[in-house]
Formats: structure tokens, C-alpha cells, sequence
């Protein structure tokens, strides 16, 4: 018979697969929890605020200092709106959920035409390697959560802001200076071919 202490620890375990990380590698995922033990804040949506891809205006003006017509003209800020709330599904590509390549994926489509790889580790590849200081707005970031390779993929906005989907929130606006994205983060990418 099996003790209660393991099914305690399994289901620690179950919990943390289904909430961290993109879960690219989901192995990773159990060596974050068996490092940390600490789960990426939860800070930027009001609580019992769920969204499925209906904006977020009211939110995204308030964290980029923008209006709404702002969020409107602008290509970029306008998927952002459209998406903002959607859950985290890992390899979903639909408003229903969406990990974070495919909404990379899809912003990059929708924003710039262009068709990027599928996983956070084949899409830094397409990338060439620039600093956080000098990452322009579409610009990619890159996070090796639990291990030594790309595991999590955002959109760099501006001002050490970005766009992802979050295991834990769904697409949503962070900071790099947030302790568990500073902790993670890799570096920014340019796409080569963009």
C-alpha cells in the first residue's frame, strides 16, 4: 500500500506539470519544483478576473501608458487586446487556450506576416542574440526555466515589459524586473529573417 506522503508529493507534482513553465519539456518543469519550489507571480489580473480572448483594454492601457485609440491604431497592441485572458493550454493554438510558441507564433503571423517555428527552442534558434537594452518593441524574449535549455518564449513590448502566455495566468503583460522572469530569463532575440 502506498504511503500518504506519496500521494501528497504526486499530486504537488501533477499541480506544478499543469501550471509552470511551457512545459516544452516537461521534465523541466519537475526540476523547477524540486529547486524552487516558488511559482512565477501572480500579480498582474485582478483575481476572479477570467477573460477568453475578450480584451483587456482597461488593463493594457493601464500597464503600457496608452489610450484606447492607442490600442486601436496600433497592429501589435490590438492582438495583445484581442488575446489578453486567454488561459494556458499546453500545445494549444486557439482562443480556448494557447501555450506560449503558438500565441508567439500567432502574434508574429497576424503582426508582421511572418511564420515563426512552432517551439520556444526552434524559434530562438531563427534569432540572433541582443541585449535587453537594446530589444525594440516585437522583439523576443527567451527563459531557461528548470534547466539549460529554452523553455519559454514572450514578446518584448517596451520598457522591460512583455507579452506571453502564462502557465499560471494565461496571456498577460510582465516585467523582466519581476523576480521569477529575472531569475529565468535568458536573453532577447531578433528574428534573422523579420
Amino acid at each position: 500500500m502506498l504511503k500518504p506522503v506519496f500521494y501528497s508529493r504526486l499530486f504537488v507534482i501533477l499541480l506544478f506539470l499543469s501550471m509552470y513553465n511551457c512545459k516544452h519539456k516537461e521534465k523541466q518543469v519537475v526540476a523547477v519544483e524540486k529547486k524552487s519550489g516558488k511559482a512565477p507571480p501572480a500579480n498582474t489580473k485582478p483575481a476572479g478576473k477570467k477573460s477568453s480572448g475578450k480584451g483587456g483594454s482597461n488593463e493594457l492601457q493601464e500597464k503600457l501608458g496608452i489610450t484606447s485609440k492607442q490600442v486601436q491604431e496600433n497592429k501589435l497592441y490590438s492582438f495583445i487586446d484581442d488575446w489578453y485572458g486567454v488561459p494556458y493550454k499546453y500545445g494549444g493554438c486557439r482562443k480556448e487556450g494557447v501555450d506560449c510558441s503558438c500565441f508567439t507564433n500567432l502574434l508574429y503571423e497576424n503582426v508582421y506576416g511572418k511564420k515563426i517555428a512552432r517551439s520556444a527552442a526552434d524559434i530562438f534558434k531563427a534569432c540572433d542574440q541582443v541585449s535587453i537594452e537594446d530589444a525594440v518593441s516585437g522583439d523576443l524574449v527567451f527563459f531557461k526555466i528548470g534547466g539549460n535549455t529554452i523553455s519559454h518564449v514572450g514578446v518584448f513590448i517596451k520598457n522591460k515589459l512583455f507579452v506571453h502566455a502564462s502557465n499560471s495566468r494565461g496571456v498577460i503583460i510582465n516585467s523582466l524586473d519581476e523576480a521569477y522572469y529575472k531569475k529565468y530569463f535568458f536573453c532577447a532575440g531578433k528574428m534573422k529573417n523579420v
